[in-house]
């Protein structure tokens, strides 16, 4: 239940609004009071009349209303609440949001707000799927914004896909998540990402091409769900997320150590995309050319695997285990190999050859395969297979408690 909560609805322009109006009705139901703030774009599909009617409050449309703004309204309407919504959250405003933008009332109290912020986006499959909305989502999720949606389905244009705004009543969900510390309050989940940079010399060092996207967006989405997250990270060229306890390492070795130094956890989520080899003598001096043309010798050595030594401990070893398969031939079979050889509960297994642009890229397409089964998503941004995910490990601790 909302009973006492103070809910800042920002309604944006678009068809989805009329969704706006039954938001505003589930949410007072539940207890809780809603403020509006109506943009102009949004008064061409729902009017002030009918949000007041429903919201019991009066509705804000202008940054310039001389009656609110003599003391400093907008100020007010950003630090009075305990959550802002967005519903619908245009391109335009989600634009507006990542890039600091203020010229009006909505993305003005949004810039000086320090409550958080959930957006439901609702906009075109096309323009949902732009390159630079997709930018501005991974903008805002860095930034901390809660995303609630969007949607897969038919939309009034009449065209077919990712873009339809969450029903209220999945948006209601999101806020009582958002208010409540999140199903995963309390639990404690170790997240490695990233690289591992294994020196050769001074300016010299075997690595993987990983950005850390995905392990960034997957501390995010756990920490947006309660999680109290351990972000253990190598040097990704991606920043860490806001909210979560950042560990920097450099080397495998130093990722052990600091998984080790993290436990004990409810869940641990290996993402890093480890070197599977260190020299075994890095030099101390750069390795310089010689006049002979003679190569140097360098001696590997296996790194230490990771996910094989937290999934086979034993009193401190997380009630789930989560590993990725990176692989660009066989992938199931080989995920499904790792999955036994290595002992983990899950593995979520995706194809990272150059011509899924997977590696390093804003989205990702995975199988997640555990001992009962296989699932496959389909092709999503790193924030939505984050999301799910999170999900989904809230889902199975919480079964693993009742079981």
């Amino acid at each position: 239940m909302l009973t006492g909560k103070r809910i800042t609805l920002i309604i944006g322009g678009g068809i989805a609004a009329f969704k706006a109006l039954d938001l505003i009705r589930r949410l007072r139901e539940r207890g809780a009071s809603v403020t509006s703030v109506l943009t102009r774009a949004g008064a061409e599909f729902v009017t002030p009349l009918s949000v007041a009617a429903l919201a019991g409050e009066k509705v804000f449309q202008e940054l310039f209303d001389l009656n609110d703004e003599s003391e400093m309204g907008h100020i007010e309407l950003s630090r009075a609440a305990d959550l802002i919504v967005v519903a619908p959250a245009t391109a335009d405003l989600l634009a507006k949001m990542a890039n600091g933008l203020a010229n009006d009332l909505a993305s003005t109290l949004l810039l000086a707000t320090d409550k958080r912020v959930l957006v439901a986006p609702a906009m075109n499959v096309r323009m949902w799927q732009h390159p630079a909305t997709r930018r501005n989502v991974e903008t805002l999720a860095r930034d901390g914004v809660l995303f609630s949606g969007p949607a897969e389905g038919a939309m009034a244009c009449g065209e077919y896909g990712p873009g339809r705004m969450s029903e209220p009543l999945d948006i209601v969900a999101a806020v009582e998540a958002a208010l409540a510390g999140g199903p995963l309050a309390g639990r404690h989940v170790i997240v490695t990402s990233g690289p591992t940079h294994e020196p050769i010399d001074p300016v010299r060092y075997i690595a993987n091409r990983s950005s850390g996207a995905q392990g960034a967006a997957i501390a995010r989405a756990l920490a947006a769900l309660g999680a109290r997250v351990s972000f253990i990270t190598g040097p990704a060229t991606v920043p860490p997320p806001a909210g979560v306890t950042v560990v920097p390492v450099e080397t495998a070795a130093q990722m052990l150590e600091a998984v080790h130094a993290a436990l004990p956890a409810d869940a641990a989520v290996f993402a890093a995309a480890v070197a599977d080899w260190r020299v075994v003598s890095a030099a101390t001096g750069k390795i310089k050319k010689t006049a002979t043309g003679d190569l140097p010798a360098i001696e590997l050595a296996e790194n230490p695997d990771i996910l094989a030594q937290v999934a086979q401990m034993g009193a401190d070893r997380p009630a789930l285990v989560v590993g990725f398969a990176a692989e660009t031939d066989d992938v199931l079979e080989n995920a499904r190999a790792k999955l036994k050889r290595k002992g983990c509960d899950w593995i979520l297994a995706n194809d990272v050859s150059p011509e899924t642009g997977i590696m390093g890229g804003a989205e990702n397409t995975v199988t997640l395969i555990t001992g009962t089964g296989e699932e496959s998503w389909p092709r999503m941004a790193k924030e939505a297979v984050a999301a799910r995910l999170a999900e989904a490990i809230a889902r199975h601790l919480e079964g693993s408690d009742g079981g």
